[in-house]
């Protein structure tokens, strides 16, 4: 290959010659040259063969790279050709390599869609859209670093759960990029990137509160014109300790009268069965089935169940002068009750169809209020006892009698 010492004179002497792609090889550099267009552009480029074939490696633009710049690419790349390296094919790959964009698209269809809820999925696909897109679509998967992850969870550290969500979001995402050889392995930019601190909502209503809350409902059954279908989902509810959208959902099929349960072919935890108690029981005894709807609590469109007891929640928090109140709570203060009355975690996370025994922890501390009211019985018995008062008479338990 005969050519001449590129320089920047030679270079900028250099005009297009001929019908095709023009070339002015470098003396000096076997394989470096400078590529001359009808446009008058020229380019730095490196010719090298890998497995036989000839391929072009394009370095850079003249102006935006000098000559001495151009020269030392051009050794790098020749030297990474001779290493095995094919710079020119992982400069392709690199331009079809994944973006985000690819990335969302392929979580959503393989693993959100097929994994989890619809529900869930659909918060999967907001995060993506709102929060993680608009700032690193285009980039590639393989380029994303700590760097780009810790800067984006720390600007939604305003709301940090949503900022831990997104985080869980692209760290599982990361993790399938490894899988489908978007990434190298045990590359995922999201460890060691800590999760915020988040308090755990827990409000409960106070017996007084749901006195207020009773008297409230009966008076909207009587002559607020609701939907007694909506008034009765909310006693079920508080009866059930159920979620909003299990009630909501209930078909008639699922209510089991006899063995006095409802069998709820998928809730948030997977299948479940929802023991009734006899309160409960009496309330889906008093509904007025609609001919030809499948659903408990029918809403206004025919064939369809009620979307929302949001509306009819703020009406009644308001009547009641309840503070601070979520439909959700509760299903909160049903498991108050259940620990204030002295059953133990196991029974409570059962009741509520909890999956791990850790969800229920939550409650642990609603335990303090039995094992007070012990604390003062002993004191007082106590107490009494060092003053040289009588003690009362202690009756045997009969057991006997107890069995029957």
């Amino acid at each position: 290959m005969k050519g001449i010492k590129l320089t920047k004179r030679s270079v900028d002497a250099a005009r297009y010659q001929g019908s095709g792609a023009y070339y002015v090889w470098d003396c000096e550099v076997r394989g470096f040259g400078l590529r001359v267009y009808p446009s008058a552009l020229k380019s730095f480029v490196v010719t090298y063969r890998v497995r036989g074939k000839q391929r072009f490696y394009t370095i850079g633009r003249y102006g935006e790279l000098t000559v001495d710049e151009a020269r030392t690419k051009a050794l790098q790349a020749l030297g990474r050709a001779r290493n095995g390296e094919d710079p020119a094919g992982q400069r392709l790959a690199s331009r079809r390599a994944p973006t985000m964009v690819d990335l969302a698209e392929r979580y959503m269809r393989e693993h959100a869609e097929v994994r989890k809820k619809p529900a869930v999925a659909k918060v999967d696909r907001q995060t993506w859209e709102r929060l993680i897109l608009p700032r690193y679509g285009k980039r590639k998967v393989a380029d994303i670093d700590r760097c780009d992850v810790t800067q984006l969870h720390t600007e939604l550290a305003a709301t940090p759960a949503m900022a831990n969500h997104t985080r869980g979001l692209l760290s599982t995402a990361f993790n399938l990029a490894e899988v489908w050889g978007w990434r190298a392995e045990g590359t995922n930019p999201c460890r060691h990137v800590k999760k915020f601190k988040t308090q755990v909502r827990e409000r409960y209503y106070s017996e007084v509160e749901l006195s207020r809350l009773g008297a409230v409902l009966t008076e909207a059954e009587r002559s607020w014109g609701e939907s007694p279908h909506a008034v009765a989902a909310i006693r079920l509810l508080i009866l059930t300790g159920c979620r909003s959208v299990e009630i909501l959902t209930l078909r008639w099929d699922y209510v089991d009268f006899e063995r006095q349960c409802l069998h709820l072919p998928d809730s948030k935890t997977g299948k479940k069965t929802v023991r009734l108690n006899a309160p409960a029981l009496r309330v889906l005894a008093d509904i007025e089935r609609v001919d030809g709807s499948p659903w408990v609590i029918p809403g206004k469109a025919p064939g369809k169940p009620l979307r929302s007891l949001r509306g009819l929640w703020a009406k009644i928090c308001q009547a009641a002068e309840l503070r601070d109140a979520r439909i959700h709570d509760l299903r909160h203060t049903f498991a108050s009750f259940g620990v204030n009355s002295g059953h133990n975690l196991p029974v409570i996370g059962k009741l509520l169809g909890h999956s791990k025994t850790a969800t229920t922890e939550r409650y642990a501390h609603l335990a303090d209020h039995p094992v007070r009211a012990a604390n003062e019985q002993i004191g007082a018995t106590l107490e009494a006892t060092l003053a040289g008062a009588p003690k009362a008479e202690v009756a045997p338990i009969n057991r006997e009698a107890s069995r029957r």
